[in-house]
């Protein structure tokens, strides 16, 4: 064999492992989702480095457009208590609009009651259809269904409002990158 032949096999070898990740990467997510799912983007969340979780956007189209359905998945790099994810969610959300403190305690306590404690390689899903609210999965395991169409949307501005805490993410999630 060529030093030649061995160089192309090489570069085929690199390239098929390349495409595997890419693969592995857009696997699709565990959720049942009410529609076929095509790819839109897909980030992660660091915080000082270390990453917190994996996000995943999903659409029918592969376009994200906030009047079509999409759903979007995290993976947690780490474990998290629930009630934090819930109390973080209703900080961002007052971060990027004005909530009253009723529908601030109400939202929450509906958010508390979806989203379980999370370790390392667990996967929650958000699943919007505008008019329905959203669903929320661990997994493919139905948490839950939040009917309020403003909450549905505060919760996904959190990573998808321009002015987000995670601009980078968002760009990613968004597939602009």
């Amino acid at each position: 064999m060529s030093h030649n032949s061995g160089w192309n096999t090489a570069r085929r070898l690199a390239l098929a492992l390349l495409l595997c990740a890419a693969g592995a990467a857009f696997a699709r997510p565990q959720a049942p989702l009410p529609f076929e799912p095509a790819a839109v983007g897909a980030g992660t969340l660091r915080f000082m480095g270390f990453a917190i979780y994996e996000g995943k956007l999903w659409s029918p189209s592969g376009r994200w457009d906030s009047d079509a359905p999409f759903a979007l998945e995290l993976i947690y790099a780490r474990a998290f208590d629930g009630t934090d994810i819930a109390r973080r969610s209703i900080e961002e959300i007052r971060r990027l609009r004005t909530l009253d403190d009723a529908t601030a305690a109400r939202w929450e306590a509906r958010l508390r009651a979806v989203f379980p404690d999370v370790k390392a390689g667990d996967r929650l899903t958000g699943v919007r259809v505008p008019g329905q609210g959203v669903r929320f999965y661990a997994g493919n395991r139905l948490l839950g269904h939040i009917d309020d169409e403003t909450l549905a949307d505060a919760f996904f501005a959190i990573w998808l409002d321009p002015r987000t805490r995670a601009p980078d993410l968002r760009r990613k999630l968004l597939g602009m990158s």
